[in-house]
């Protein structure tokens, strides 16, 4: 029996898992790692010390694990995305990756292309809206800021096509990655803009392009002795971490809509055609023939995380405080912007709001308010996604989050059934079938019998009247308070010695 492979480096921390090519799980491991926040609004990784160190770590782990007489056939990767790291002509790092959305330093060149390209023309040809998710600010605030390293820029990559450069020596991109690279890539032609990418970065070469599952290198003997692969081992192009996720849960087929609950819930739809539209993100899916409308919430877990943290209660003490408030927590709402708000909204000064405090209110209430302050964003989304064009007919939870009360609360506020896959471990699943997919060990639609449904949250109808209440609160909240939020950002970062944010799309 043969080994798959998957690695994925995630925003603070990265996992790996050893796949045999009939999708059972033999070994899996984690490691954390530092994210880098050198001034307000500013989110980096160094590429050598996490995304490398963290692959190599992870697969001398694994590899010690394999039982005897098992080998490795093939390797997936994927990584936080669409990030930004500069290297030179020999690949080398020039400074720290730049980081995805979280990462607001650019407002102005935004601005700058959207006046320079037209908001229109961008959403046309490209399917997404300029904002901080984008590569080419990205680019061309490096251009602008550091000229010093702009002067050695050659080329650029993302996390996992790093990984790919430093396990083959290929210089690649898959296609899913590129449509997230607004303005770069033409979402219909499925290939760079080359006006545009001259004119923004002008004397970098961009990545050939591949598909996800791609075959698109082997192992080198460098890269052998560093990680303890066999050289010769194929790798696979790899993708955005969400996708990959997305393809471990089955979300593959038109239709099928991915809910990935951790520290931000993200939502991939996958549709047929493209379907651009100012609130979503508008991709190419992970196989050719396929496209995305895409959400991701600016936070989800991260505010349970700071109320276990606020309240000095485990996770455990605060889900049972919550469930026993009932639906509505007892008349509060909470809107989920405490790091602004992603889509729909594309709103970085958004912020945290709870409405309906009283002294009777304790952290159960609060912890409940939280779950359903997501499930209204995930509502929110969904809405989101059926005025631009999707057809949502099968939603999958997946991630560390997908736990009983708060899957049947997002459920209930959404009306909406859910199918919870038997393997939830992430990404790095999904990088491991796509390597089996890769090699032929696998057809896309295998995965169904790799990681097949063992649960399915269906939603309670008692408490939909509720729950379509507290909605049409908390839909009005965000526009009632928006001028208020916007003044409370700007001083949070005067105090904080950054600059206010121009990203307001």
């Amino acid at each position: 029996m043969t080994l798959l492979l998957g690695i994925d480096i995630g925003t603070s921390g990265s996992k790996g898992v050893l796949v045999r090519d009939d999708g059972a799980l033999v070994a899996q491991a984690a490691r954390e790692h530092p994210t880098a926040t050198p001034a307000p609004g500013r989110f980096e990784h160094d590429a050598q010390a996490v995304w490398w160190a963290d692959f190599a770590a992870l697969t001398a782990e694994l590899l010690a694990a394999a039982p005897a007489g098992e080998r490795v056939a093939a390797v997936g990767v994927s990584g936080i995305g669409p990030c930004l790291l500069p290297v030179g002509a020999d690949g080398t790092p020039l400074r720290p990756a730049i980081l995805y959305g979280v990462d607001t330093r650019a407002g102005r060149q935004i601005a700058d292309q959207r006046d320079r390209y037209g908001e229109r023309e961008v959403l046309r040809r490209c399917g997404s809206p300029l904002t901080s998710q984008a590569i080419g600010p990205k680019l061309a605030w490096v251009r602008e800021a550091e000229p010093a390293v702009w002067a050695r820029t050659r080329r650029w990559h993302m996390a996992s096509s790093y990984l790919v450069h430093r396990l083959t020596g290929a210089y690649v991109l898959d296609h899913h990655s590129a449509s997230q690279s607004t303005p770069l890539y033409d979402l219909r032609g499925g290939g760079w803009i080359e006006e545009w990418c001259e004119e923004i970065a002008p004397g970098v070469e961009f990545p050939r392009l591949a598909w996800p599952a791609d075959v698109v290198g082997e192992v080198t003997r460098e890269a052998a002795a560093a990680t303890g692969l066999p050289a010769g081992t194929p790798v696979v192009a790899g993708t955005v971490d969400a996708w990959a996720e997305a393809t471990a849960a089955g979300v593959t087929a038109p239709g099928d809509l991915m809910l990935m609950y951790g520290t931000t819930m993200f939502l991939v739809d996958v549709v047929t055609s493209p379907v651009p539209g100012p609130h979503l993100w508008s991709t190419r899916g992970t196989f050719p023939g396929t496209f995305c409308l895409a959400g991701g919430m600016a936070t989800s877990g991260a505010v349970t995380g700071w109320l276990r943290e606020l309240t000095g209660a485990d996770f455990g003490t605060l889900v049972t405080e919550a469930a026993a408030t009932g639906p509505g927590a007892e008349g509060l709402v909470m809107l989920p912007y405490f790091a602004g708000e992603r889509t729909p909204l594309f709103d970085p000064d958004a912020r945290g709001l709870v409405l309906g405090l009283t002294l009777r209110h304790g952290r159960g209430h609060l912890y409940r308010a939280a779950l359903e302050g997501t499930a209204f964003g995930v509502r929110h989304h969904l809405e989101a996604m059926a005025a631009a064009g999707g057809d949502v007919r099968r939603q999958v939870a997946v991630g560390g989050g997908a736990r009983e009360l708060w899957t049947q609360i997002v459920s209930d506020v959404t009306g909406q059934p859910q199918d919870v896959p038997r393997h939830t471990v992430g990404a790095a699943y999904g990088d491991a079938f796509l390597a089996a997919v890769g090699t032929g060990r696998a057809a896309p639609g295998d995965i169904a019998a790799w990681n097949p449904v063992e649960q399915t949250v269906h939603p309670d109808p008692a408490t939909a009247e509720v729950y379509d209440e507290l909605y049409a609160i908390y839909r009005g909240l965000y526009p009632a308070t928006r001028n208020a939020a916007h003044a409370l950002a700007a001083r949070q970062l005067n105090d904080a010695g950054g600059c206010p944010s121009q990203d307001r799309s």
